[in-house]
């Protein structure tokens, strides 16, 4: 045995033992991301460095970084080595964009297959798969609403996690801008126009037909991810649920953090659990 720890501790300080080692962390293990948008601004912020651990839903098919060119086959049809535990409502999840399979997203899941959604605007309704009696046993009274005879949650997320927000930094809010793009160009959204009387709102006209509110129901196995800054975040609302095949890993904790627009490090980040700071009191930087 000593013999061996010896021989692997040579091996461990070689080129190859370091390239080796390295790798199998990186594909298997955790990986570092960067935050590049203000899709999730006020939970994680652009220029936040962070870890992220890569086995909490199964292993990913090893991918070299940065190329996401695969070095192993797709055994399992579900892009996974091994085969895991999928996402939860509320988990902040990394994944592959639905639209290259390589540019890496991170964004909140907040429903998963058979869930429906009524999206208006600074309004998530979500109804639950599992029925109206999970929802009236896990939710207070003042977030329920019922409507197309069913209920719903309204925003079921947005009280537990401050960094949830509706507020457009320069330009209109999303629920119009994904309206207007129906009329358009509706192959580049995931949401159907509907009118539901008990919901009132703002009314548009679309061919003749009555729209207050945007519909979706998630298919099985996927999710939907959308960003925690909801009126500024390109999400699941455009392009759609993402399938468990695309889903990398969960962010873990922040290891750096630099604020570009003021050139200086955010110390207070640094060294931070995304568990533990979704729950704080965002800061304005």
């Amino acid at each position: 045995m000593k013999n061996f720890l010896h021989k692997l501790y040579k091996f461990s300080n070689s080129w190859t033992g370091t390239v080796i080692i390295v790798l199998f962390i990186i594909f298997f293990v955790i990986q570092s991301f960067v935050i590049p948008s203000g899709s999730m601004k006020r939970t994680l912020l652009i220029g936040d460095f962070l870890f992220a651990k890569k086995f909490v839903y199964g292993i990913p098919t090893p991918a070299l970084p940065w190329i996401q060119k695969k070095i192993l086959p797709d055994f399992n049809n579900n892009g996974h080595l091994i085969e895991g535990d999928r996402p939860k409502r509320e988990d902040i999840v990394i994944f592959l964009f639905p639209g290259d399979h390589k540019t890496h997203y991170v964004k909140r899941c907040v429903a998963v297959g058979g869930d429906e959604l009524v999206y208006q605007d600074k309004h998530l309704y979500i109804h639950f798969h599992e029925g109206d009696e999970f929802i009236k046993k896990n939710y207070p009274a003042n977030k329920i609403v019922k409507f197309r005879d069913k209920l719903w949650v309204d925003n079921p997320y947005k009280d537990k996690y401050p960094g949830i927000q509706y507020k457009p930094d320069h330009h209109k809010n999303i629920f119009s801008i994904l309206v207007e793009r129906y009329v358009y160009d509706s192959a580049g959204i995931d949401v159907s126009p509907i009118y539901i009387r008990e919901l009132g709102g703002q009314v548009y006209n679309i061919e003749g037909e009555k729209v207050n509110a945007l519909y979706k129901k998630v298919e099985k196995d996927h999710f939907y991810m959308i960003g925690d800054n909801r009126d500024n975040s390109n999400d699941s609302r455009f392009w759609g649920s993402v399938p468990y095949s695309l889903i990398i890993g969960k962010p873990w904790f922040i290891y750096f953090s630099w604020d570009n627009e003021n050139k200086k490090v955010r110390w207070d980040r640094v060294g931070t659990f995304v568990d533990d700071i979704q729950h704080r009191k965002p800061r304005d930087y």
